[in-house]
């Protein structure tokens, strides 16, 4: 994976890249890649601002896993 194109502190690239975890293995670097596209719209970039672009991008990657073939009679 490349570096991110936007200065992050520590805590901010962690939020990040937890938030990246559950996206398909194939679909990461364009999570990555459209957070930081969102991120270099704006002068100042803090923790609110990072919180929303990662809520909004995740909704347009994130890939639940179907769960429901997975249930049991005995689990209804």
């Amino acid at each position: 994976m490349q570096s991110l194109p936007v200065a992050l502190s520590g805590a901010d690239l962690e939020s990040v890249m937890t938030a990246a975890a559950p996206i398909q293995p194939q679909d990461r670097d364009g999570f990555l890649q459209a957070i930081c596209a969102e991120l270099a719209k704006y002068p100042e970039v803090g923790p609110g601002l990072i919180l929303r672009v990662i809520r909004q991008t995740q909704r347009e990657y994130f890939d639940p896993p179907d769960l429901r073939g997975s249930v049991s009679k005995h689990d209804r």
